[in-house]
């Protein structure tokens, strides 16, 4: 199967754009947002994911979820999109980036990419922890993001998103919110990250 990410990217170095640029975010996009829709199912697939059974600090992963106390969430994502931050009692705690609308989304990602490696490659994570998250101005968007999952709760197999797809996936418009509006869960983040 033909990978989607390598596809994009392919067409990336075709057309001259250099990656993590404000030129890259804006031709990956819209090169999306004409793919129409994306089935997570096919995704989970593609063969530039490499598919995990432990979960690492600093990586992001897709996967289904199915949260315990789903009944009494206000609303939830069914196909987190997840940087893990740290192990967490029966999971993890990770940053699910649905929760931000895609132009935020690639905005705070720049932000997190500062705690990068200089040189990226497959196989780069990111140095993250709660208490940098928590006490830094610039990550003021984690807030709504910061999730606690529980790895019985994962359905399926997780796959491990390299660094060097991040761009591409972050606009990937796979978020499956439950009881709201996707439009309605960013409306609810940016109340929470402004504090207005």
């Amino acid at each position: 199967m033909a990978s989607l990410f390598d596809t994009l990217q392919a067409g990336a170095q075709r057309a001259g754009v250099s990656p993590r640029t404000k030129e890259s975010k804006n031709w990956f996009r819209k090169k999306v947002n004409e793919l129409g829709d994306v089935k997570p199912q096919k995704l989970l697939k593609d063969d530039a994911l490499d598919p995990t059974s432990r979960e690492i600090a600093g990586n992001m992963y897709m996967y289904f979820y199915d949260p315990k106390h789903k009944k009494t969430l206000p609303y939830y994502d069914r196909f987190p999109l997840t940087i893990m931050i740290e192990p967490a009692p029966g999971g993890f705690y990770g940053l699910n980036l649905h929760y931000l609308a895609p132009g935020v989304r690639a905005k705070f990602l720049d932000a997190l990419m500062k705690t990068a490696p200089k040189t990226i490659t497959d196989k780069s994570r990111l140095k993250l922890r709660y208490d940098l998250l928590q006490s830094t101005k610039k990550f003021k968007e984690f807030e709504p993001c910061f999730k606690h999952y529980l790895g019985n709760q994962v359905k399926g197999r997780m796959v491990r998103v390299p660094m060097t797809e991040w761009e591409i996936a972050i606009f990937l418009p796979v978020e499956q919110f439950k009881k709201v509006k996707k439009e309605s869960v960013w409306r609810y983040s940016r109340k929470q990250y402004t504090g207005s």
